[in-house]
């Protein structure tokens, strides 16, 4: 809970949120049943939502999705797609992205389930949004290093942590940054014993969660003083629209560019991910949308997490853009 209460407030704030949600009370029967007033039932039931007592989550009918969802599949030859409603708001938006990645996973992770975990806002909004009480022995592995910038909620470790609370299981930390700006430095780091044995133990993953970046100079990479505002630039020139996981930089046909940052990050790259056999992308900012339809195209992503109004441009887009045959 986000806010200290004493043991009495508790108990009268969940007293009032089970007759309001759990025993279908109206708020005047529990203002005369508890003698309050009807203003305080109010005030009080809205209290039990700040502080984490209720949690409340609408579910929208699988109707409303499914054609969408099926489309992207048809489209792009992945498994699965998950597709949220809109929201105005960002951080709504992408809880709602998150939580269809929650609710997934909780019906798919089973005991020795290893799990490789990225970085990024919207794989780090995962743990926020599970809410079951089911619990199994899986291992969340980092597939990427850490960065001092990205604070706790960005980071894979820490992201790990989040989700092995939650779900049950255990994380590992990969103990090496996630950026170096000598490419000789970084591959001196990967064949490091250690590195290299949580790296291998990712590659080993059933499933892996990843983000997709975009191209813009308010990106995270830029944010966190991975890249300059003028690399991303120049990337975005040469024809780059996004990146899997902070590694493997793409154009909107899915093939792979070479812009002056490769090479620095330490983590699975895209030839790691294709023998994962579910790699589930995050992405709910309407901002991805072309780096989005470029890691659909590259054939790694076989589950999709996105919006409603991201899951229609790309299939727009996709029609309006080619593909190279190969």
């Amino acid at each position: 809970m986000s806010e200290l209460l004493a043991d009495s407030e508790i108990a009268l704030l969940t007293e009032i949120a089970s007759l309001y949600y759990v025993e279908g009370e109206t708020q005047e029967n529990i203002s005369r049943k508890l003698h309050i007033s009807r203003v305080k039932v109010g005030r009080l039931l809205k209290k039990a939502q700040t502080v984490g007592i209720v949690d409340v989550r609408v579910r929208h009918h699988p109707g409303v999705s499914a054609n969408l969802e099926s489309s992207l599949v048809e489209k792009f030859g992945i498994k699965r797609a998950l597709v949220a409603p809109d929201f105005s708001d960002a951080t709504r938006q992408r809880s709602a992205v998150a939580a269809l990645v929650a609710d997934y996973l909780t019906r798919r992770l089973e005991d020795n389930t290893i799990v490789a975990v990225g970085m990024g806002r919207n794989v780090g909004s995962i743990a926020n949004n599970v809410f079951t009480q089911s619990t199994c022995s899986a291992a969340f592995v980092s597939a990427i290093g850490g960065s001092l910038k990205a604070g706790e909620y960005m980071n894979p470790d820490h992201i790990c942590r989040r989700l092995a609370a939650k779900f049950g299981g255990e994380s590992e930390t990969l103990y090496a940054p996630a950026l170096v700006q000598d490419p000789a430095v970084r591959e001196a780091l990967q064949k490091n014993s250690t590195v290299k044995q949580t790296l291998d133990r990712a590659r080993r993953a059933d499933l892996a969660l990843v983000g997709v970046g975009d191209m813009s100079e308010d990106s995270n990479m830029v944010r966190m003083g991975w890249f300059s505002p003028q690399e991303i630039a120049e990337a975005r020139l040469a024809g780059t629209v996004g990146d899997i996981m902070g590694y493997d930089f793409i154009d909107i046909r899915g093939e792979e560019t070479q812009p002056a940052m490769r090479g620095r990050v330490i983590g699975l790259d895209i030839n790691d991910l294709k023998r994962i056999p579910d790699v589930i992308a995050i992405a709910s900012e309407n901002t991805k949308v072309s780096g989005i339809l470029g890691a659909l195209r590259t054939g790694v992503i076989d589950t999709l997490a996105t919006s409603t109004t991201n899951a229609l441009t790309i299939l727009e887009l996709a029609d309006l853009t080619t593909k190279p045959s190969h």
